[in-house]
């Protein structure tokens, strides 16, 4: 992730057909993603964090093939991009 604070690098698990579950983990921390949707290759959820600060992140994204791009958005914080690719 393109961060107001820097680049941030985390591990991205997802799973589901519809709705959409998984984990987030950075910086020896994982939680739990909710709120999940996919939708063809378009996929949405939440991750509630706690560093580097409590936020609440929220990301929209297009799949495709192994790789995934898109937006992450923190309330008043603004969004910025992010991707990653399958290992």
């Amino acid at each position: 992730m393109q961060t107001p604070i820097g680049e941030r690098k985390a591990t991205l698990t997802l799973a589901g057909t519809g709705a959409l579950s998984g984990t987030l983990a950075a910086e020896g921390a994982a939680t739990a993603i909710f709120d999940g949707k996919e939708t063809g290759n378009a996929v949405s959820f939440k991750a509630s964090i706690k560093n580097p600060m409590p936020l609440t992140l929220d990301f929209n994204a297009t799949i495709d093939g192994t790789k995934i791009a898109g937006t992450v958005g923190a309330g008043a914080i603004g969004s910025w991009p992010f991707s990653g690719t399958k290992a």
